[in-house]
């Protein structure tokens, strides 16, 4: 209540994180380091799509993977039986309660919400020789690709959309920073910490988050804080949006909780 939230994620997807903040009683402050852009061509989705049936596996990673997926799948005039017979992979419950939308349902979802939690689940016996698709934006991590190849599988890594440094003013938000009206900042993937620290290159980020709490939506995200010398009061345990508010009330709710802790 009364706590004023920063969010960075990308303005397509904020409304869930937003409302729960605003449900909670806190205010948002809406700054999103990432827009969503459609990829600079289609062809190899699309031609990936258009062989779809030669396919032993289809992978998401994320919820934007599964609608650009979809948009292109349905302009190319297939249905969702062509799918039949393929296993899907889903990253995380958001990315597959997506899928189930679009009657598809994930053969897939690990207990870990992230590329090695799909890795946990399976095994090179289980991945030798198959074909594997995934659609995702065109910088990500490697580790699943690579390790399924490392098996023996067959990946096919198209590019579905790409995430890009949106142009913002940011000396309102610089200002309320440094004066500490802000009481904690949020980072939903990897990506927003770096197109965070890419829009305030000109600033000391640890001068500038002083007196800032941070919350990271998981421990990947919170390892790129680290590798940029800070390190977040929150890491949400379940990575997912309700996962990161639970931890994010949980730290408000301690006993004279501080605003923010000066980093090194």
């Amino acid at each position: 209540m009364g706590k004023r939230i920063l969010v960075t994620r990308a303005r397509s997807q904020a409304r869930h994180l937003t409302r729960g903040i605003e449900i909670l009683g806190g205010e948002v402050v809406e700054f999103p380091t990432i827009e969503i852009r459609p990829p600079d061509s289609y062809e190899a989705l699309d031609q990936a799509i258009q062989r779809i049936s030669s396919y032993d596996w289809l992978m998401f990673t994320s919820v934007n993977g599964v609608e650009r997926f979809l948009d292109r799948f349905y302009q190319l005039g297939l249905t969702i039986d062509e799918i039949a017979g393929i296993e899907v992979g889903a990253i995380g419950p958001e990315t597959a309660k997506r899928l189930v939308e679009a009657q598809i349902r994930p053969t897939l979802v690990p207990e870990q919400y992230r590329a090695e939690g799909i890795l946990q689940a399976l095994t090179a016996a289980r991945m030798t020789g198959k074909k594997v698709l995934i659609p995702r934006a065109a910088k990500a991590r490697d580790i699943l690709p690579g390790t399924l190849r490392e098996w023996g599988a067959q990946v096919d890594v198209v590019e579905a959309y790409q995430t890009v440094l949106p142009r913002a003013d940011v000396s309102g938000v610089c200002g309320l920073l440094r004066d500490g009206k802000i009481d904690m900042v949020t980072f939903t993937s990897s990506s927003t910490v770096a197109n965070f620290a890419a829009m305030f290159q000109d600033q000391d980020l640890s001068v500038l988050l002083a007196k800032v709490a941070v919350a990271c939506i998981g421990p990947i995200t919170n390892r790129t804080l680290e590798d940029l010398g800070m390190q977040a009061e929150v890491v949400a345990e379940e990575f997912t949006i309700p996962g990161l508010l639970r931890a994010m009330v949980s730290y408000f709710s301690r006993a004279e909780a501080p605003r923010g802790i000066d980093r090194k």
